[in-house]
């Protein structure tokens, strides 16, 4: 398949192809890092940690991918995408082999380090082989695709995933993603085609000056902080969710499967449709809508008590709607930030941004939350309305790289012979 930027209404079967391949790599990959999620009410109860030795779990995850994707960043444009995905994916498959195998907490915090250096580029790469192989006005259609991934992690994975570590052990999940997960990397090895269109063109062959470049410009100094802020959500109230639902709201941990079961299929069709819309109606006025939603629904979801099983299904449902629709714009926008000649190396800073601040965001959230004696979280709204301000403050700089794109484009073309 040819690496240039071609006008296409439809893909050929090889782009279905890799589109299809990158929403399974992301499907596993997210998987992983969620199915922590629905194991913390078990993992606290089984292991008999504290909310904040769990929220190292998460955050340790976090900062080994954080610092594996920041000195990935120096050589990530030097070598052909394909083969660096391959190596990266074995490597996280095989750490989530581990984290099944783990015996103990200890080891488990050391497997999740050890599966973080790994899975912590992968999402990095995917991003970059999107924009290197599809245009500008049809990224929206599949980062929706690809995102989508996300939501069908929670529709297969994260209920199944909670009824197998409630009714046998905590590590069958793990085992699952695996089985799941080395048939993919064989396809990446047998049917992916090379992509080192980037390696033709020119660059800084000194790499740290090189970075330096790339981190100073002030664009990408915005692209970082708004990604930073992006991530906050997912990593202050995700990991604490299961608990939340069971001792806060009142529900059983089946009752907390079908939850996860039907917001994970309320968002998969979200995530597609806001990848259309963002490419039909802008991706910035996409990732506005998906905004207001979440934050509206957030603020109402933190501050619930017992609730019956299908309120909390509906606004567990609209409120990924709008996370659907905010991370699809999102990914849109930012894949537009760097020349093609940065592009792996800017993604893979942008990830590490992602997981530093994750990684932070789930080390404060440990700190504010408490758990009381019956097993119920305290102070959990209050990370509804840290939340709702940084959902506030990205969509203002999201406006930024917005605006500064459009202003480009409209350059381009006013410059472009007739």
């Amino acid at each position: 398949m040819k690496q240039t930027q071609t006008k296409a209404a439809a893909f050929s079967p090889y782009e279905w192809f890799v589109v299809g391949l990158l929403a399974f790599i992301q499907f596993t990959v997210v998987l992983d890092f969620m199915i922590m999620a629905p194991l913390g009410t078990i993992l606290i109860d089984e292991m008999g940690i504290t909310p904040s030795q769990f929220s190292l779990v998460v955050s340790a995850y976090a900062l080994s991918a954080g610092t594996s994707a920041l000195l990935s960043s120096v050589v990530a444009d030097h070598f052909d995408r394909k083969r660096y995905l391959l190596v990266f994916y074995t490597g996280f498959v095989v750490g989530t082999l581990f984290c099944g195998l783990a015996p103990t907490y200890e080891t488990l915090l050391a497997a999740r380090i050890f599966t973080g250096l790994f899975g912590g580029v992968i999402a990095s790469i995917s991003l970059s082989i999107v924009a290197d192989l599809f245009p500008y006005q049809v990224r929206g259609r599949v980062m929706g695709i690809i995102m989508a991934a996300f939501s069908v992690s929670q529709v297969l994975g994260l209920p199944l995933g909670m009824w197998l570590a409630s009714h046998w052990n905590w590590y069958i999940p793990f085992m699952m993603i695996v089985a799941v997960a080395a048939p993919v990397g064989v396809m990446i090895a047998l049917r992916l085609q090379p992509i080192s269109g980037h390696l033709a063109t020119s660059r800084d062959r000194q790499a740290f000056r090189r970075m330096a470049k790339i981190l100073l410009k002030k664009h990408h100094i915005e692209a970082f902080a708004a990604t930073a802020l992006l991530a906050t959500g997912g990593f202050m109230l995700m990991p604490f969710a299961s608990t939340f639902s069971e001792h806060n709201l009142g529900l059983t941990r089946d009752q907390i499967s079908l939850v996860y079961l039907v917001t994970g299929i309320a968002s998969v069709f979200a995530g597609i449709i806001a990848g259309y819309l963002s490419d039909r109606i802008g991706k910035y006025a996409m990732f506005v809508v998906g905004s207001i939603i979440a934050i509206v629904v957030v603020l109402l979801y933190t501050n619930m008590g017992l609730s019956p099983m299908w309120m909390v299904m509906v606004v567990s449902a609209v409120l990924f709607v709008g996370i659907s629709a905010r991370m699809v714009s999102a990914q849109a926008l930012t894949s537009a930030v760097p020349e093609p000649q940065d592009r792996g190396s800017f993604m893979a800073l942008n990830s590490s941004v992602q997981q530093y601040s994750g990684a932070i965001a789930s080390i404060i959230a440990g700190l504010i939350v408490a758990q009381s004696g019956n097993g119920k979280l305290e102070h959990y709204e209050e990370l509804g309305y840290v939340v709702a301000v940084a959902m506030v403050v990205t969509a203002l700089l999201m406006y930024r790289l917005h605006a500064r794109f459009t202003r480009a484009s409209e350059k381009q073309m006013s410059e472009a012979p007739e």
